[in-house]
This record gives structure tokens, sequence and C-alpha cells, in this order.
């Protein structure tokens, strides 16, 4: 099997283009020949049901593998027992939708540690996310994968060993691993190939080589600031910040293996998902 690409929700270009609807999506993103796209629900889950049905049919149509990016407002790790209860329902809905859409994955934001230490709240998340997937399996959700996400700004719980400990709580969990976001919250260290491949070896080492061979991906560029992290979304023409995606297609494309990347640039994401398939199957011939 080949990485797949494709954007996060609709570049600006869809709107330019006159599309109006979501579920024109599909068309449009294969029109670039990419295979992916994330439906964006980070504002809350909204999809009516036969919104939904048309979109899957679109998708379907044009071959379109589908995921979901769940409510930003998400906290696995709250010190609040309502919350994390409610948080809870937010990824059932998350999943229900995804039923409908087709989608098989599902992105999760993990929180934050608050006034507790790190690893009390990464205790908390796993609680959380393991009686999501719970209540997912009660209701006949299990076929939908919950994937926990590295975050960008330094108070954020999602580091890649928490995304990696989040993942080994339930052996269906698969990790988004968001290369924008771990190059942010470390001031920029993603630069060569080896700092990719520290990245690929500990999922690997971490999780097995199945889980490697098929995790979760986000990509951008993001300006950072060196007392949060991640500050906003770039395009790939920024020539200040980073990462680079070229040293990672060529790792991915060597290695054989077959994430999906779904592009997060602020305005451009289905052209730049282009630019970086186009650099990935360079290097596969």
């Amino acid at each position: 099997m080949r990485a797949l690409f494709g954007p996060a929700g609709n570049s600006d270009s869809f709107a330019e283009a006159g599309h109006k609807k979501t579920a024109e999506a599909p068309a449009f993103v294969s029109s670039f020949g990419l295979t992916a796209y994330e439906y964006q629900c980070g504002h809350g889950v909204r999809v009516s049901e036969s919104a939904a049905a048309v979109f899957r049919r679109e998708a379907e149509k044009y071959q379109i593998t589908v995921s979901l990016h769940s409510p930003y407002y998400i906290s696995l790790s709250s010190t609040e027992k309502e919350k994390r209860d409610n948080s809870i329902d937010y990824i059932l809905q998350s999943a229900r939708a995804a039923r409908l859409l087709g989608a098989k994955r599902v992105v999760v934001h993990s929180g934050s540690a608050g006034k507790i230490s790190r690893e009390e709240a990464l205790e908390l998340a796993k609680d959380t996310l393991v009686r999501a997937a719970m209540a997912m399996r009660s209701e006949g959700l299990d076929d939908i994968i919950l994937c926990p996400e590295t975050m960008g700004k330094f108070n954020q719980l999602g580091d890649l060993h928490e995304v990696m400990e989040l993942c080994k709580a339930d052996d269906s969990f698969l990790p988004c691993i968001d290369f924008g976001h771990l190059n942010a919250r470390t001031l920029g260290s993603l630069k060569t190939a080896a700092d990719y491949a520290k990245i690929l070896d500990t999922i690997g080492n971490e999780l097995g080589t199945d889980r490697l061979r098929c995790f979760h991906s986000h990509f951008s560029k993001i300006e950072y600031t060196q007392n949060g992290g991640e500050k906003r979304h770039l395009l790939f023409d920024d020539q200040t910040y980073g990462p680079e995606f070229e040293p990672l297609a060529e790792l991915i494309a060597k290695r054989g293996l077959s994430p999906t990347f779904i592009c997060e640039s602020a305005g451009t994401q289905a052209e730049d998902a282009a630019t970086m398939q186009k650099m990935y199957l360079k290097y596969l011939k």
C-alpha cells in the first residue's frame, strides 16, 4: 500500500472555485490527484444524516479515504470528572458522525496538565480515552479508530512520549503524529532525515511495526515562540519556519510505510498536500 495524502477541510481555492457544500470536497480533492480528506468537526459535531450520506457517496465515488477531527474542546485530562465525561460524549458524537461519513479514524486532542503534574494528567487522559473506546464498542462503533494527536504548545498534553503512552492503553489506538506540532514544541528540532527517523523508530519500538506502517499524520509549517511553542499554521511557501517535508517523504518511501498524511496549511492545504504527494512519489520510484 502507498501513503495517502489529502487536506484538512477545504482550502481557500475550494470556495474560490465556486464550491459551497462539503459534499463537493471529494471531487475537488480528487482533481488534485489526492486520496484522503479529513472532515473538520473542531467546533462541534454538526453533521446531518442526509448530508453525511451525500458526502459518503461522493467520497466512495472518488475513492477518497476519510478521517474526522473531533472537537477541539475535548479535554481527556481535565481534573473535573464532568468535563472528562462530556469529552467521552463528544468522542461518541464524533464516532457516530464518522460512521455516517464513511470515516474510519477520529483524531482526538488530549487536553493539558493544568495545575496537576503531566504524569497525573496522562493517567487521567488514558482512563478517559479507554472509557471512550469502551463506550464506542458498546454502540457497535469498534471499527472506528481513535487517534490521539501530538500537540504543539508547551502546556498541552501530547508530546511524542505522551502520545505513545496513550496509544499503549488500547491496541486499537493509532497515533496521529503532527510533525509541525512536534517541531513547534521542540523549537525547530526537525531538520534532517535523522531527526524524522528518531520519531519513526520511536513509534515502531513503542507500538510495533503494524501501527508504524499505517500511522495517521498531520503536516504543516508552524510558527512558534520561545515561550509557548505553536503560534499559528503557515503555508509551504514560508521560508522562516519548518519543518520541511522532503526528508520525511524520502524516509516513508524507502521504509515502505503507508501512513495517511493530512495537510493543515493555512488555506493552501489541498495544494500543499499535492506537493507532499509529489515529493513522496519521486522517492517511491
